[in-house]
């Protein structure tokens, strides 16, 4: 959709309202429901003013210590949501409504430098540098509830009915017993102007996942986010619930793998298969500071438990082709050759995600990083190989202590994801567990 099909309408009446979204550090859609005929006359030209502790709470919308960027101190002003009118679109899950999302700006213009589309904005700009764009798609799983949010959060979050009682890994058979909810999201993405190509079962009870085609990384980060939160929503209105978690409970966990390879930003021409020795760098960068840009890939203290060996989940640093052991899976031949990451679980950001894969594979290429041996076999159980760190804490050390990132990024950028982890670190650290009162109740 574009202005002037938005004009005509919300002057033929049939869309009323527009969401102006912005992306915040958990990855979720955050703003406001403007009067479409508001939005035509003010926020098109003038932004809409939010308050700048969107980038400065936990999960939870708590306000917390430690951002310079938004506190009591600094009296949380507001920052401009500038909307980016290149990702307007219906949002035909909602009667009458369009959606549009922002860039993030304080009211100088200035961009606020810790915003995730703006993190992965300044990558892109290093890319366009040496006349390259990057092509990424990304793939969500998730788990699927009989049980509404409510009834889920009133209860919680026990004894929930998954919506397949076995694994329907390619299973047409047990997809069909979720067709009308997969088929309600695949629809209304499409006419959301998001190219759908597939759904497929998973190996988790209830867990499935839909692909949409690649394209280039910004709009494919932007398509993540309203996707993920169009499923949650078109769930909920089926009386039903979508978990995007990394991992709910013993058995597998929910993946966000991340295909990601470079284009000439001219004529698109494919550069991993024309340019000799720039894939080969770029990998060898992805393979050297994956381990210190995890925080980046795996944001919360969940996402570390699904790697786990056997699971499909990685736990080397190491790559293959088309090797689903290894933390890099290169696929694809000629035009279409690609490194897949595996590290990110469904939960991760995908604006900084995709922002951490080419920082560190454009390091490797300028510093011309030569790629070690292809894993041959089984990466679980490979000698002699790094492993991606095991917890968020780990994670978190890795990232605070990376000259690398701190080049990359910056120190603002740096300092407020490393607080963000400091955060979730010390909510974890001061909650009692369901097996802590199994294991002690009675028998410590």
């Amino acid at each position: 959709m574009n202005l002037e099909e938005l004009q005509a309408a919300v002057a033929a009446g049939t869309v009323d309202t527009v969401l102006l979204a912005m992306t915040d550090m958990q990855g979720r859609l955050m703003g406001k429901r403007l009067h479409a005929q508001h939005f035509l006359d003010e926020v098109v030209a003038h932004g809409a003013e939010a308050c700048s502790y969107l980038l400065a709470v936990d999960v939870e919308m708590n306000t917390v210590g430690g951002y310079p960027l938004a506190s009591w101190e600094s009296g949380y002003g507001d920052f401009v949501l500038t909307p980016d009118l290149a990702t307007l679109a219906p949002v035909p899950w909602q009667e009458g409504t369009a959606m549009v999302l922002a860039d993030v700006a304080w009211g100088d213009g200035t961009p606020v430098g810790p915003s995730p589309r703006q993190i992965l904005k300044a990558q892109l700009d290093r890319l366009a540098e040496r006349g390259w764009g990057a092509l990424a798609a990304t793939e969500l799983e998730f788990l699927i509830y009989e049980d509404s949010y409510e009834s889920a959060f009133d209860g919680g979050y026990r004894g929930l009915t998954p919506a397949n009682r076995y694994n329907v890994d390619y299973s047409l058979l047990g997809t069909a017993r979720v067709e009308p909810l997969l088929r309600r999201i695949r629809n209304c993405m499409h006419a959301a102007g998001i190219a759908v190509e597939d759904s497929k079962g998973e190996c988790n009870l209830g867990q499935h996942e839909i692909n949409f085609r690649y394209a280039d990384a910004l709009t494919t980060a932007d398509r993540h986010v309203v996707y993920k939160n169009g499923a949650k929503e078109i769930a909920a209105q089926a009386g039903q619930s979508i978990t995007f978690m990394a991992k709910v409970d013993e058995r597998e966990g929910s993946s966000c793998h991340v295909h990601l390879s470079l284009t000439a930003v001219d004529g698109g021409a494919p550069v991993f298969a024309e340019e000799p020795g720039v894939f080969d760098a770029f990998v060898a960068g992805l393979l050297a500071h994956v381990r210190e840009l995890t925080l980046l890939l795996a944001p919360n203290v969940n996402s570390y438990k699904r790697y786990a060996d056997g699971s499909f989940a990685p736990t080397a640093v190491a790559w293959g082709d088309d090797n689903r052991t290894c933390a890099m899976r290169v696929v694809g031949h000629g035009p279409s050759r690609r490194v897949e990451c595996r590290a990110p679980g469904a939960d991760v950001n995908p604006y900084l995600a995709l922002a951490a894969l080419i920082a560190a594979g454009l390091d490797g290429v300028d510093a011309g990083l030569e790629l070690p041996p292809r894993c041959e076999g089984n990466a679980y159980t490979a000698e002699g190989t790094e492993r991606l760190p095991s917890t968020l804490r780990d994670a978190r050390d890795l990232f605070a202590a990376s000259a690398f990132a701190r080049a990359a990024f910056g120190d603002e950028v740096v300092d407020h994801y490393v607080n963000m982890a400091d955060v979730e670190l010390s909510a974890f650290d001061a909650f009692v567990t369901d097996w802590e009162r199994v294991r002690g109740f009675e028998r410590l």
